[in-house]
């Protein structure tokens, strides 16, 4: 039963939130934020780049600046083509429909420790479904915004220089306002 659940969210949920994370900047806190929902983002690995066409334009930031980080990088199809011609180093991963090794293989044997899939629309709820519900069964961080893809990137940078150990409490930050 918890395997069938796809975490796609709809307008209603994605408002919602449950935790906060405060930091000098958007990537500290949100890394911060991520770690309160039990659902950190690691500080090395492999991460996997596939992201829709609406979202291209930022997609050579992002896997930029996980190279930077010292991350690996996987892509499909189209990612990949666009992220090895800008020179940065990455290895082209099938989708589940285009053979083996593939996605759900490399999540299954661990050698994925973040996702970043941005849906399409309709059709990527179930083309990419088995994506995000291997995520959740072997609990791998899972974003599909490029918003949160860039304040990963930042937060993690943030984690690797010590930037964001500092835990206050509300009354602390409240009291640097004043």
């Amino acid at each position: 039963m918890f395997q069938e659940v796809d975490p796609v969210l709809g307008p209603e949920m994605r408002s919602t939130g449950e935790v906060l994370g405060i930091a000098k900047s958007f990537g500290e806190a949100y890394y911060k934020a991520q770690e309160a929902t039990k659902n950190p983002l690691p500080e090395e690995g492999t991460v996997l780049l596939s992201v829709c066409d609406r979202d291209k334009g930022e997609l050579l930031e992002i896997a930029q600046g996980f190279h930077e980080l010292g991350f690996n990088i996987l892509a499909t199809g189209k990612s990949f083509e666009m992220i090895k011609e800008a020179g940065i180093p990455c290895k082209r991963i099938f989708k589940i429909y285009e053979g083996r090794p593939n996605i759900a293989d490399e999540i299954a044997n661990g050698e994925i420790q973040l996702i970043i899939n941005t849906p399409a629309g309709k059709t990527s709820i179930y083309d990419d479904s088995y994506i995000r519900k291997a995520a959740i069964k072997h609990r791998v961080t899972y974003i599909t915004t490029m918003a949160a893809a860039k304040a990963s990137v930042e937060g993690i940078k943030a984690k690797k220089h010590n930037e964001c150990l500092e835990v206050k409490s509300l009354q602390a930050h409240h009291g640097d306002i004043e």
